[in-house]
């Protein structure tokens, strides 16, 4: 970052987890403001208050300050979850796929909600998602992964969609379309690859049959016998 390598964890990156983990004895308030402590240590009192209201207003949580995360919903837990990250003010916000363990409309409704907060201030935002539709939708880069155990960076591709952009027309768009397949086709080719050049690498297992197994036994009981004499 600004031609340093980044080595630990830091205020200047933000990062949202695919578990919301919250901490469940605190309130949403209470969440949010553990960050705010850590980061702004000199806030106090009403300015802090007033803060810690902002980015809640500010991811539609209003009226449910005092509630506890067991008492929220996914898509609410996730959105205390990016506030609190967005209350550090983190230069770079890392989504390490936050959104893959909800449903449909919940996924869709944060979708629109992260990118309606990018556009405020359009910090730096690295986001990993399995999802290339959510991927064309949201992105102006997608950097594919390579497959792994020794998984690198494969091929780039520029989303160049105008915004704001409308999910409900992008199917009939055709760069949308001719990216998704792009995008799509070279994931699947990629898959194709490995299987091709995959080394399986196989363990024999012992005979355990009835007669394998009592002669194995008697070559053992042998052995003990001569050991011992």
């Amino acid at each position: 970052m600004h031609g340093d390598p980044v080595r630990e964890p830091g205020p200047k990156l933000g990062i949202v987890f695919q578990n919301y983990s919250l901490l469940p004895w605190l309130t949403v308030s209470g969440n949010i403001e553990i960050a705010v402590r850590q980061v702004f240590p000199r806030m106090h009192g009403d300015e802090k208050v007033a803060y810690i209201q902002r980015y809640i207003n500010l991811v539609s949580l209003t009226g449910s300050e005092h509630k506890k995360p067991h008492e929220l919903s996914g898509g609410m837990r996730q959105r205390l979850s990016l506030a609190r990250t967005l209350s550090m003010q983190p230069e770079i916000l890392l989504l390490d796929e936050p959104l893959s363990a909800l449903d449909a409309l919940t996924r869709a409704n944060l979708q629109d909600e992260i990118v309606r907060l990018w556009e405020q201030d359009q910090r730096t935002v690295v986001m990993i998602t399995n999802d290339v539709d959510e991927a064309v939708l949201m992105a102006d880069r997608i950097v594919t992964l390579t497959q792994g155990p020794t998984a690198t960076f494969g091929e780039e591709f520029i989303v160049e969609l105008p915004r704001p952009r409308d999910r409900t027309t992008l199917n009939f768009n055709e760069d949308f379309k001719r990216l998704r397949n792009e995008v799509t086709r070279y994931m699947s080719h990629m898959g194709e690859e490995k299987r091709r050049t995959r080394v399986e690498l196989l363990t024999p297992l012992p005979d355990i049959s009835p007669v394998a197994w009592d002669s194995r036994r008697r070559r053992v009981v042998t052995e003990e016998v001569v050991v011992a004499s």
